[in-house]
């Protein structure tokens, strides 16, 4: 394996992370918070160390394959995060380096499974540092590297883009990765701008509305307040929020054909109707079962109903009050689309709306085969057949899936929490979502776990960001052998 390579890339998100930790700096500049020192000092010490992985020892041969861009993409985001809760830790406003780790982990993971009892207690430049995590994460900084840098914009890096994008099914002959990859990037800051705006159009300050935008672009729910999205209790802000919560669950590519004026192809896509009829049916069905707690208000009813699905769905995991107390169908509703997800080549997390329509095709497809078995069937997806190995891909990643949920639930059993707790701990953060139920639901946090539940629950939040198979490729002894 060329590990030269992967030290290249590990110097770039060094050099990227100590920049964007200069948003901190000025952030602490503006509001005279002696905390911009931190993000100042950790800042540079990143980007110089990362120079000097980026210029160490140069070599011709910056090729990069599978096993490589797959272990560069996991060691990335394990040294993101390492290096990112510096700044709570050697501050003090998150003494544990544990609590530290695990809020950062969340945070560019885009889970929002927060340790803090207290948000508004940190300083500003510690708030706007834990949702540009959720903004860097959401769209993933590979992505931005791909976009960023020359080197790393060959044909062979589709690789770095199949690790951390979110999904099954990327094309293996995008044209041209580096513009592809700023495209993205494009539409996601754009996306982001819109949304910012329009919240400074209902009033809201600007810092808040920053933070939010950062906050739901990355899909990952940490707010600035202790309320959460309770704090902005007009219907305005709050349907806001949820509308771009939707918007940002959805597949990039869509955005793509728009851009391009390819309405009925972009219109043609299935997993979108499918991610819009989960959404619309889930919304009906809480909305008349919660219509009773609130004193049968329809409007009440489903403006609650739709932005908890579309918060939930999304795996954004913003909250405006405790759906607790919601009736068992409504809350049985919410853990399932948990587990659903959003869209493929999205910012959500999630098991992703595709691979439960591929898998629903690929069943449907063995039903009939037992019927007709001399039938030739193929599943298709858009009116194109699936290649089998995408289908084979999507079934192993179903058990790898159920195996670190199993062995994961278990582990974190070990401390006794109630049943709803535990288990949709690890739902949450398998996800991506952040909050669970009970002692862990949106008035609660993760505070109440211990040491060992935090780093399993850490690392599912980056196997549920990567997709499960770059984290586990860490573990193989044959990756880090030089063939």
């Amino acid at each position: 394996m060329n590990k030269r390579i992967i030290v290249y890339i590990l110097g770039w998100v060094l050099i990227v992370e100590g920049i964007a930790m200069q948003v901190g700096t000025v952030t602490s500049f503006i509001y005279r918070e002696h905390e911009g020192l931190y993000f100042l000092i950790i800042g540079a010490c990143s980007a110089l160390v990362g120079v000097f992985c980026v210029k160490f020892k140069k070599q011709k041969n910056m090729v990069l394959y599978q096993k490589a861009g797959f272990a560069a993409t996991a060691l990335s985001w394990i040294l993101l995060s390492l290096v990112g809760c510096l700044p709570f830790f050697l501050s003090g406003e998150i003494p544990s380096f544990t609590d530290a780790l695990f809020e950062t982990v969340s945070g560019f993971t885009t889970t929002g499974a927060t340790i803090l009892v207290e948000v508004e207690k940190l300083s500003h430049g510690m708030l706007i540092w834990r949702s540009l995590m959720n903004w860097l994460g959401g769209m993933g900084v590979i992505v931005f590297l791909l976009a960023l840098i020359p080197k790393l914009g060959g044909q062979q890096n589709i690789y770095l883009m199949k690790a951390e994008s979110p999904g099954p099914i990327i094309g293996k002959a995008v044209p041209h990765m580096r513009t592809y990859a700023a495209l993205l990037y494009g539409i996601y800051f754009g996306l982001t701008a819109l949304e910012c705006i329009l919240l400074l159009c209902g009033g809201m300050g600007f810092f808040d509305a920053i933070n939010t935008s950062f906050a739901t672009a990355g899909t990952g729910g940490f707010g600035v307040r202790n309320t959460n999205m309770a704090a902005y209790d007009t219907y305005y802000f709050q349907t806001v929020i949820a509308v771009f919560m939707m918007l940002f669950g959805i597949n990039f590519s869509f955005y793509i054909l728009l851009i391009a004026r390819k309405f009925k192809q972009a219109f043609k896509i299935e997993e979108l109707w499918f991610y819009l009829g989960i959404i619309v049916t889930a919304t009906v069905v809480i909305g008349f079962t919660i219509l009773p707690r609130y004193h049968y208000d329809v409007h009440e009813s489903f403006h609650q109903s739709f932005f908890y699905v579309s918060s939930i769905i999304t795996t954004t995991g913003f909250g405006i009050g405790d759906v607790n107390d919601w009736p068992m169908l409504a809350k049985a509703i919410i853990i399932i689309i948990t587990f659903i997800g959003a869209m493929a080549g999205s910012t959500g997390g999630g098991f992703k709306v595709s691979r439960i329509v591929l898998l629903a095709k690929e069943a449907k497809k063995e039903i009939k085969l037992l019927i007709h078995p001399r039938n030739v069937r193929a599943v298709k997806m858009d009116g194109k057949a699936i290649d089998h190995n995408v289908m084979r891909s999507t079934s192993v990643f179903l058990v790898l899936y159920m195996m670190i949920f199993i062995v994961s639930f278990l582990i974190i059993s070990i401390e006794g929490k109630d049943f709803l707790t535990s288990f949709t701990s690890i739902a949450a953060t398998l996800n991506n979502t952040g909050p669970g139920m009970s002692l862990v639901g949106p008035v609660g946090n993760y505070a109440v776990f211990g040491h060992l539940s935090k780093y399993v629950m850490m690392f599912d939040m980056l196997a549920g960001r990567l997709e499960i198979f770059p984290m586990l490729i860490l573990f193989a002894p044959s990756i880090w052998k030089r063939t």
